[in-house]
């Protein structure tokens, strides 16, 4: 399937959900050595011990060529580093793994949907900023796309972009990481993949308050299509290309986050519809769905550009200020009538 030269050593730097679905897909399906680091060191004798990460990734075994690490510098010798830490957390990863790599270019692929929340900087952007800092090179690629963590790590047949731009890297990253099940494409836009990731989780957590109102197919429908414009808006005012938001990293998974129940920020919909506030749904998890958290700072870098953005708005309304969701909905339908082809 690939043009690689053989497996590949793979570190991966977090171990939620999706890092470990990662780890165990390239260990298994894609037959590569993967370090799998935590920060947690329990959590690291509790995965050695008993193969299996039962706090976020349950019911999933730890292929062989998987091994659980709470020791970063384990990680130095791979000749890909992922990091998928949640993005408030990327920053504080990425400047401890530095710390630890050996001199030489840091090939990196960000597996992190969002943005960090005290500077609205994408994580390409903290990327540079944290290479910078050390005098380090980072050749930068970031991973996005409909892809759920638990269906990736059960091997059913996914895709996803790859986007650097550095041509040759995107092109090395798809060829060697592409598994019979993973089917990857190479992208030069780097600001509308992430772009397009983050956004989406904020209209996902519409999509199932929508939902849990009980609106209907219909509204949903009007939802995610409106709300495709809405991250096409955001995404082209910082640079992304328009195509971009029409492929994997833009509708494909706006598609799949507002839909799938496995969805954790539809999930968080679906709870403010039912009258809990966000107080109460962060207690009952210890996975926060990023749209929660990004919600914020992609209202903020709207503002910047001075980027219309409805839903996302009255998300914010809802989430943080304590708005009636049915209302929410009510203004979004009651807007001032346009053009469709308007952006």
């Amino acid at each position: 399937m690939t043009h690689c030269n053989g497996p590949r050593r793979i570190g991966i730097l977090g171990a939620g959900s999706f890092g470990t679905a990662l780890a165990v897909h390239f260990a298994g399906a894609g037959g590569h050595p993967v370090r799998l680091w935590a920060r947690d060191p329990g959590l690291v004798e509790r995965m050695r011990q008993e193969r299996a990460n039962t706090r976020y990734l349950p019911g999933v075994d730890l292929p062989p060529g998987l091994e659980p690490t709470a020791d970063a510098a384990t990680l130095a010798d791979c000749e890909f580093v992922v990091v998928a830490a949640p993005s408030h957390g990327f920053r504080a990863v990425l400047r401890q793994f530095l710390a630890v790599h050996p001199e030489g270019p840091l090939q990196l692929i960000s597996a992190t949907k969002g943005i960090e929340p005290e500077t609205l900087a994408r994580m390409e952007q903290v990327a540079a900023e944290e290479g910078a800092a050390v005098g380090r090179e980072v050749r930068y690629s970031v991973l996005s796309g409909p892809t759920f963590a638990a269906e990736l790590a059960r091997n059913v047949p996914s895709a996803a972009v790859i986007a650097s731009e550095d041509a040759r890297f995107a092109t090395e990253v798809r060829e060697c990481l592409a598994t019979p099940l993973l089917r990857l494409y190479s992208s030069p836009d780097v600001v509308g993949v992430e772009l397009g990731g983050a956004t989406k989780n904020v209209i996902a957590i519409a999509a199932g308050t929508l939902s849990g109102l009980g609106l209907g197919q219909n509204t949903l429908a009007a939802l995610i299509t409106r709300g495709l414009h809405e991250i096409t808006r955001m995404g082209v005012a910082f640079g992304g290309q328009p195509r971009t938001f029409a492929g994997l990293a833009g509708l494909g998974d706006l598609v799949l986050t507002c839909t799938g129940g496995l969805s954790r920020n539809r999930k968080i919909g679906l709870d403010l519809a039912a009258g809990r506030s966000l107080e109460e749904i962060k207690e009952e998890t210890h996975m926060v769905a990023e749209g929660v958290r990004n919600s914020i700072a992609i209202a903020g870098l709207a503002g910047q550009r001075g980027v219309e953005m409805p839903i996302t708005e009255q998300m914010v309304a809802v989430l943080y200020q304590g708005k009636d969701p049915r209302h929410a909905v009510e203004e979004l339908m009651t807007r001032e009538l346009k053009s469709e082809t308007e952006l």
